[in-house]
């Protein structure tokens, strides 16, 4: 069964709102250990808000000279893998993108019993709701060494059903103080 892969960028307070946190806590080595994750990936899915934030931006990146070569390999990477956005208002998506419109859990549990590498999913809700069904298997988070003092929390209001333990599996401090967790859900 392929394992969904959840990794999300944290303030020290646990502010999840990427517009407070601000991109000068994404250092290159920050961004290659994203791109190390990424390199396991070939599906990635998003909800309507975090699909429509990457597209146009990384394909933007990918044509992008002046870029950073951890974001032109990202750019690239995002670019050419299949995704899936859960939305029920977008009315088209790129040529590699598939928009489902049913129940998201369903559609993801299908997919996991599919051949092929791991799908990560990105943003908030739509992670909040798969982290709900239990169905998220990795956990990266990227401590940032910023205190933004309000926005928007990760797992707020969630209702999770039951407590999930994780077990820590690696952790790595980058130059800029951040900081990557990885855990995996336990049974």
């Amino acid at each position: 069964m392929r394992n969904l892969v959840y990794a999300i960028n944290l303030s020290v307070d646990g502010c999840c709102d990427h517009a407070m946190l601000g991109p000068e806590c994404i250092t290159d080595d920050v961004a290659e250990y994203y791109m190390d994750i990424m390199r396991d990936v070939d599906l990635t899915i998003f909800g309507r808000k975090t699909y429509e934030l990457m597209i146009p931006y990384w394909p933007d990146v990918a044509k992008d000279p002046t870029a950073t070569k951890s974001d032109i390999e990202f750019a690239q990477k995002f670019t050419a893998m299949d995704k899936i956005v859960v939305s029920r208002s977008l009315a088209n998506a790129e040529a590699n993108t598939r928009i489902v419109r049913t129940n998201p859990g369903d559609e993801l549990l299908r997919l996991k019993q599919k051949t092929g590498k791991k799908i990560s999913v990105g943003g908030v809700d739509l992670p909040q709701q798969f982290i709900a069904l239990g169905l998220v298997d990795e956990f990266y988070f990227f401590i940032l060494p910023i205190i933004v003092g309000e926005g928007r929390r990760l797992l707020e209001g969630t209702g999770l059903p039951a407590k999930q333990q994780l077990k820590l599996v690696g952790s790595k401090i980058f130059r800029s103080g951040a900081v990557a967790l990885h855990y995996l859900k336990q049974s």
